[in-house]
Protein backbone atom coordinates (compact mmCIF):
# COMPACT_ATOMS: atom_id res chain seq x y z
CA UNK A 1 0.00 0.00 0.00
CA UNK A 2 1.03 3.11 -0.86
CA UNK A 3 1.98 5.89 2.35
CA UNK A 4 0.13 9.20 2.18
CA UNK A 5 0.97 12.06 4.55
CA UNK A 6 3.82 14.68 4.49
CA UNK A 7 7.40 12.71 5.19
CA UNK A 8 9.75 14.50 7.14
CA UNK A 9 12.28 16.89 6.12
CA UNK A 10 15.91 15.55 6.28
CA UNK A 11 17.77 18.31 7.93
CA UNK A 12 20.74 16.42 8.98
CA UNK A 13 21.91 13.13 7.73
CA UNK A 14 21.74 13.01 3.67
CA UNK A 15 19.51 10.00 3.31
CA UNK A 16 17.51 8.47 0.04
CA UNK A 17 13.67 7.13 -0.05
CA UNK A 18 12.86 4.87 -2.92
CA UNK A 19 9.49 5.25 -4.24
CA UNK A 20 9.10 3.11 -7.28
CA UNK A 21 10.90 2.39 -10.42
CA UNK A 22 13.95 5.13 -10.31
CA UNK A 23 11.69 7.20 -8.67
CA UNK A 24 13.27 8.49 -5.27
CA UNK A 25 13.59 11.08 -2.81
CA UNK A 26 16.76 12.60 -1.33
CA UNK A 27 17.25 14.77 0.99
CA UNK A 28 20.62 16.33 1.56
CA UNK A 29 21.43 19.27 3.64
CA UNK A 30 17.18 20.46 3.53
CA UNK A 31 17.50 20.32 -0.01
CA UNK A 32 14.71 17.98 -1.58
CA UNK A 33 15.09 16.10 -4.59
CA UNK A 34 12.90 13.72 -6.57
CA UNK A 35 14.09 11.75 -9.27
CA UNK A 36 12.16 10.28 -12.27
CA UNK A 37 8.32 10.94 -10.92
CA UNK A 38 6.39 7.64 -11.46
CA UNK A 39 3.13 7.58 -9.07
CA UNK A 40 0.46 5.42 -11.45
CA UNK A 41 -0.98 2.57 -10.00
CA UNK A 42 -0.09 -0.73 -11.27
CA UNK A 43 -2.32 -2.47 -14.16
CA UNK A 44 -2.20 0.09 -17.11
CA UNK A 45 0.09 -0.50 -20.18
CA UNK A 46 2.77 2.02 -21.49
CA UNK A 47 3.87 2.40 -25.07
CA UNK A 48 7.70 3.78 -25.33
CA UNK A 49 7.47 4.22 -29.27
CA UNK A 50 8.68 2.13 -31.87
CA UNK A 51 7.04 -0.83 -31.15
CA UNK A 52 7.94 -1.11 -27.49
CA UNK A 53 5.53 -1.49 -24.68
CA UNK A 54 5.39 -2.53 -21.03
CA UNK A 55 2.48 -3.01 -18.47
CA UNK A 56 3.36 -1.77 -15.06
CA UNK A 57 3.16 -4.97 -12.00
CA UNK A 58 4.50 -2.73 -9.02
CA UNK A 59 2.89 -0.24 -6.70
CA UNK A 60 4.50 2.97 -5.59
CA UNK A 61 5.81 3.04 -1.99
CA UNK A 62 4.46 6.76 -1.78
CA UNK A 63 1.74 9.24 -2.98
CA UNK A 64 2.84 12.68 -4.08
CA UNK A 65 1.30 14.04 -0.99
CA UNK A 66 3.58 11.90 0.89
CA UNK A 67 6.53 12.85 -0.72
CA UNK A 68 5.93 16.52 -0.68
CA UNK A 69 7.11 19.75 -1.60
CA UNK A 70 10.52 19.57 -3.39
CA UNK A 71 12.89 21.69 -4.59
CA UNK A 72 13.99 20.45 -8.10
CA UNK A 73 13.25 16.96 -9.77
CA UNK A 74 15.34 15.61 -11.62
CA UNK A 75 14.86 14.13 -14.64
CA UNK A 76 16.76 11.40 -16.60
CA UNK A 77 14.39 11.25 -19.87
CA UNK A 78 11.06 12.65 -20.21
CA UNK A 79 10.04 9.96 -23.43
CA UNK A 80 9.28 6.50 -20.91
CA UNK A 81 6.17 5.79 -18.78
CA UNK A 82 8.47 3.87 -16.23
CA UNK A 83 10.39 7.19 -15.45
CA UNK A 84 7.52 9.80 -16.09
CA UNK A 85 3.95 8.57 -15.74
CA UNK A 86 0.71 10.28 -15.37
CA UNK A 87 0.94 11.12 -12.15
CA UNK A 88 4.23 11.74 -12.35
CA UNK A 89 4.16 14.46 -14.75
CA UNK A 90 1.43 15.79 -13.00
CA UNK A 91 3.82 16.08 -9.72
CA UNK A 92 6.31 17.44 -12.09
CA UNK A 93 4.50 20.30 -13.45
CA UNK A 94 3.72 21.70 -9.82
CA UNK A 95 7.94 21.62 -9.35
CA UNK A 96 10.21 25.03 -9.17
CA UNK A 97 12.26 23.64 -11.28
CA UNK A 98 13.04 20.20 -12.98
CA UNK A 99 16.76 19.05 -14.43
CA UNK A 100 16.78 16.85 -17.54
CA UNK A 101 17.74 16.79 -20.94
CA UNK A 102 18.02 19.52 -23.56
CA UNK A 103 15.41 17.53 -25.30
CA UNK A 104 12.92 17.07 -22.39
CA UNK A 105 13.33 21.13 -21.78
CA UNK A 106 11.65 22.09 -24.58
CA UNK A 107 8.35 20.56 -23.40
CA UNK A 108 8.77 21.05 -20.30
CA UNK A 109 7.65 25.12 -19.23
CA UNK A 110 9.73 24.92 -15.66
CA UNK A 111 12.36 23.08 -17.06
CA UNK A 112 16.54 23.64 -17.69
CA UNK A 113 18.27 21.04 -20.12
CA UNK A 114 21.57 20.28 -19.10
CA UNK A 115 23.98 18.75 -21.64
CA UNK A 116 26.14 15.94 -20.07
CA UNK A 117 29.23 17.42 -17.56
CA UNK A 118 26.81 20.30 -17.54
CA UNK A 119 25.83 21.61 -13.83
CA UNK A 120 23.52 23.66 -12.30
CA UNK A 121 24.11 24.84 -8.46
CA UNK A 122 21.14 25.11 -5.98
CA UNK A 123 21.62 27.46 -3.30
CA UNK A 124 20.15 29.44 -0.43
CA UNK A 125 21.39 31.13 2.85
CA UNK A 126 21.78 28.86 5.67
CA UNK A 127 22.36 25.78 3.36
CA UNK A 128 25.18 24.01 2.04
CA UNK A 129 25.43 24.77 -2.04
CA UNK A 130 24.22 21.13 -3.83
CA UNK A 131 25.64 20.67 -6.96
CA UNK A 132 24.07 18.92 -9.56
CA UNK A 133 26.15 17.33 -12.73
CA UNK A 134 24.08 15.80 -15.47
CA UNK A 135 26.12 12.60 -16.73
CA UNK A 136 26.33 11.12 -20.14
CA UNK A 137 23.66 8.03 -20.29
CA UNK A 138 23.62 5.69 -23.69
CA UNK A 139 20.37 3.76 -23.26
CA UNK A 140 20.75 1.36 -25.94
CA UNK A 141 23.05 -1.00 -27.24
CA UNK A 142 25.49 0.18 -29.14
CA UNK A 143 24.27 -1.45 -32.46
CA UNK A 144 21.34 0.50 -32.54
CA UNK A 145 20.92 4.08 -33.26
CA UNK A 146 20.52 6.12 -30.37
CA UNK A 147 16.91 7.99 -31.46
CA UNK A 148 15.26 4.50 -31.01
CA UNK A 149 15.23 5.21 -26.98
CA UNK A 150 16.25 9.29 -27.04
CA UNK A 151 18.65 11.22 -25.09
CA UNK A 152 19.43 10.33 -21.31
CA UNK A 153 21.34 11.44 -18.90
CA UNK A 154 22.05 10.71 -15.26
CA UNK A 155 23.28 12.69 -12.32
CA UNK A 156 26.00 13.44 -9.70
CA UNK A 157 25.20 15.09 -6.81
CA UNK A 158 28.15 17.43 -4.54
CA UNK A 159 28.29 19.23 -1.80
CA UNK A 160 29.99 19.84 1.09
CA UNK A 161 27.08 17.71 3.27
CA UNK A 162 27.91 14.86 1.63
CA UNK A 163 31.10 14.78 3.63
CA UNK A 164 31.90 11.00 2.20
CA UNK A 165 31.81 12.25 -1.61
CA UNK A 166 29.06 12.77 -4.63
CA UNK A 167 25.86 10.28 -5.14
CA UNK A 168 26.17 9.55 -8.72
CA UNK A 169 23.25 8.48 -10.39
CA UNK A 170 23.38 6.52 -13.45
CA UNK A 171 19.98 7.01 -14.73
CA UNK A 172 18.98 4.49 -17.74
CA UNK A 173 21.90 3.48 -19.60
CA UNK A 174 24.41 0.57 -20.59
CA UNK A 175 27.63 0.34 -19.89
CA UNK A 176 29.91 2.17 -22.52
CA UNK A 177 32.46 5.14 -22.41
CA UNK A 178 30.62 8.04 -20.68
CA UNK A 179 30.20 5.59 -17.69
CA UNK A 180 34.04 5.44 -17.73
CA UNK A 181 34.48 9.17 -18.27
CA UNK A 182 32.69 9.28 -14.52
CA UNK A 183 34.66 7.01 -12.85
CA UNK A 184 37.97 8.60 -13.90
CA UNK A 185 36.38 11.97 -13.19
CA UNK A 186 35.02 11.63 -9.94
CA UNK A 187 35.61 9.23 -6.61
CA UNK A 188 32.08 7.93 -5.83
CA UNK A 189 31.04 7.61 -2.43
CA UNK A 190 27.32 6.42 -3.70
CA UNK A 191 26.35 4.81 -6.51
CA UNK A 192 22.90 4.48 -7.68
CA UNK A 193 22.50 2.33 -10.46
CA UNK A 194 19.47 1.57 -12.80
CA UNK A 195 19.63 -2.22 -13.39
CA UNK A 196 16.69 -4.62 -14.77
CA UNK A 197 18.47 -5.68 -17.61
CA UNK A 198 15.99 -4.32 -19.67
CA UNK A 199 14.49 -5.64 -23.29
CA UNK A 200 12.02 -6.15 -25.80
CA UNK A 201 12.54 -9.45 -27.25
CA UNK A 202 9.98 -9.60 -30.12
CA UNK A 203 10.95 -5.76 -30.78
CA UNK A 204 14.55 -5.91 -30.97
CA UNK A 205 15.79 -9.47 -29.64
CA UNK A 206 18.69 -9.54 -27.66
CA UNK A 207 19.08 -5.68 -27.47
CA UNK A 208 19.31 -4.29 -23.82
CA UNK A 209 18.68 -1.02 -23.03
CA UNK A 210 20.08 -0.80 -19.28
CA UNK A 211 22.53 -2.72 -16.99
CA UNK A 212 22.40 -6.77 -16.54
CA UNK A 213 23.67 -7.92 -13.33
CA UNK A 214 26.91 -8.35 -14.80
CA UNK A 215 27.31 -4.64 -16.03
CA UNK A 216 26.45 -3.76 -12.71
CA UNK A 217 29.92 -5.26 -10.76
CA UNK A 218 31.38 -3.75 -13.87
CA UNK A 219 30.38 -0.37 -13.00
CA UNK A 220 31.01 -0.83 -9.43
CA UNK A 221 34.44 -2.11 -9.80
CA UNK A 222 35.07 0.88 -12.04
CA UNK A 223 33.25 3.68 -9.66
CA UNK A 224 34.47 1.97 -6.27
CA UNK A 225 31.44 3.18 -4.20
CA UNK A 226 31.70 2.43 -0.84
CA UNK A 227 27.89 1.67 -1.25
CA UNK A 228 25.86 1.11 -3.97
CA UNK A 229 21.73 1.23 -4.12
CA UNK A 230 19.74 -0.56 -6.76
CA UNK A 231 17.31 0.76 -8.73
CA UNK A 232 14.78 0.69 -11.75
CA UNK A 233 14.94 -3.37 -10.25
CA UNK A 234 11.49 -4.47 -11.32
CA UNK A 235 7.67 -3.72 -11.42
CA UNK A 236 7.61 -3.79 -15.22
CA UNK A 237 7.08 -6.75 -17.55
CA UNK A 238 9.99 -5.41 -20.08
CA UNK A 239 12.16 -5.83 -17.16
CA UNK A 240 14.20 -8.94 -17.22
CA UNK A 241 16.31 -9.29 -14.07
CA UNK A 242 16.21 -8.56 -10.59
CA UNK A 243 17.66 -8.71 -7.37
CA UNK A 244 18.15 -12.04 -6.88
CA UNK A 245 20.27 -11.61 -10.58
CA UNK A 246 22.50 -8.86 -8.56
CA UNK A 247 22.62 -10.70 -5.07
CA UNK A 248 24.53 -13.84 -7.24
CA UNK A 249 26.34 -11.59 -9.37
CA UNK A 250 27.54 -9.22 -6.43
CA UNK A 251 28.28 -12.15 -4.25
CA UNK A 252 30.37 -13.88 -6.86
CA UNK A 253 32.59 -10.99 -7.60
CA UNK A 254 33.03 -10.58 -3.64
CA UNK A 255 30.86 -7.01 -3.15
CA UNK A 256 27.65 -8.48 -1.75
CA UNK A 257 28.46 -5.94 1.70
CA UNK A 258 27.94 -2.85 -0.83
CA UNK A 259 24.88 -3.45 -1.36
CA UNK A 260 22.03 -1.70 -0.04
CA UNK A 261 18.86 -2.94 -1.28
CA UNK A 262 15.56 -0.21 -0.97
CA UNK A 263 12.67 -0.61 0.24
CA UNK A 264 9.55 1.62 -1.14
CA UNK A 265 8.69 3.98 1.18
CA UNK A 266 11.55 2.98 3.71
CA UNK A 267 14.42 5.85 4.14
CA UNK A 268 18.09 4.97 3.96
CA UNK A 269 20.66 7.28 6.08
CA UNK A 270 23.56 7.52 2.95
CA UNK A 271 26.13 8.77 5.85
Amino acid sequence: MARSGPLGYGLDMPNFTHVDTACALYQVAGWRLLTDPVFDPPGRRYHFGWGALSRKTGTPGLTPEAVGPVDAILLSHHQHGDNLDTAGATFTRAAPLVLTTKAASRTLANARGLAPWEAHVLSAPGRPQLRITATPAQHHPAWLPGFISGPVVGFLLESAALRLGPIYMTGDTVLFEGVRQVARRHAVDTLVIHVGAVRFPWLSGPARYTFDAREAVEVARLTRPRQIIPVHTGGWTHFHEGPDELRRAFAEAGLANRLRFPEAGKRIELG
